[in-house]
């Protein structure tokens, strides 16, 4: 891919054209320069064959996130197209629906205000985890009429337009990942838990660390990313938080550049899936006094490797 150099004070990058791809079984049209792509041609209603479910997989490899608007998805078709995929990732610290182990009802009601929403903020899916997920699906039910989009960020194009000799030192470098600001006890999501329809079990597991390579081989696509969040990486490995934080802040603006993202205007009956191993996502929260309800499921990953 060819790339220009580039800062969070001159975030213009040249990135090789993806024009609308015809899969052997579906279409794939691009909805912004860096990354995100429309599916058409298939119906996920009905049950997928071998050739669409890896036809999906690869879009989704290809394109980071993925969208299927217009779509009517029973939970049954849902979670077996996330075990298509690979099967279900561990999901720690959200109630998951009863007799579906794994799905997870995203909801924020009209009448919750003042309060974050789950997803809101930079963050790469439970990268707090040894193995975390390969790719996230969600599909939206409902949502406001304004407000609540979702903004996606590439990876590849974090790393790759970073400067030879900043590349150089980061390859080595591992950072440490916690979800303890969002699920011990007392953090927001657990001091306004009281507040809210989903529920949310802080718990003093989240006070666990694990090690990430920063720089991260996809193993897929072979393609090197920036694997970091401001969500749940706290520390560079072996150094202090106080170390850490102004090339952690540095980084986390430069992946989250709006020349490395796609925002995705949902709507009901919609599908995304998107590639953790090489994003990170925000989901906006804008739309107090409307509701929003959406069910997720993960697809179980692999450690990542540099």
């Amino acid at each position: 891919m060819d790339v220009a150099l580039t800062t969070p004070a001159n975030p213009i990058v040249a990135v090789a054209a993806r024009g609308a791809r015809r899969y052997a079984t579906l279409s794939a049209a691009p909805i912004a320069g860096s990354l995100g792509a429309e599916i058409t041609g298939i119906d996920l209603s009905q049950p997928l064959t071998d050739a669409q479910v890896a036809d999906i997989r690869a879009a989704a490899v290809e394109h980071l996130v993925i969208f299927f608007r217009d779509q009517s998805l029973p939970l049954d078709r849902q979670e077996a197209l996330t075990r298509g995929l690979g099967g279900f990732g561990d999901t720690p610290f959200v109630e998951q629906l009863d007799g579906h182990a794994g799905v997870v009802r995203v909801v924020k009601e009209a009448e919750e205000t003042g309060i974050s929403n789950f997803g809101g903020g930079w963050h790469t899916d439970w990268s707090f985890q040894a193995a975390p997920p390969s790719f996230t699906l969600l599909y939206a039910v409902d949502v406001p009429p304004y407000g609540g989009d979702t903004l996606w960020a590439n990876g590849h194009l974090a790393y790759e337009t970073l400067s030879p000799g900043l590349r150089c030192t980061l390859d080595g470098l591992r950072t440490v990942h916690s979800a303890r600001r969002s699920y011990a006890p007392g953090s927001h999501l657990d001091r306004t838990a009281d507040r809210r329809t989903m529920r949310i079990h802080a718990s003093d597991e989240a006070y666990a660390e694990q090690e990430h390579p920063l720089v991260v081989t996809h193993p897929e696509s072979g393609r090197k990313a920036l694997y970091l969040n401001p969500t749940y990486t706290i520390r560079f490995a072996g150094w202090t938080p106080e170390e850490s934080k102004p090339l952690l802040d540095f980084l986390a603006a430069h992946a989250t550049q709006p020349a490395f993202t796609c925002r995705f205007r949902w709507t009901a009956n919609t599908l995304a899936i998107w590639d953790n191993r090489a994003t990170q996502h925000n989901a906006l929260n804008d739309y107090d006094g409307w509701r929003r309800e959406a069910y997720r499921t993960t697809v179980v990953g692999t450690a990542p490797r540099p």
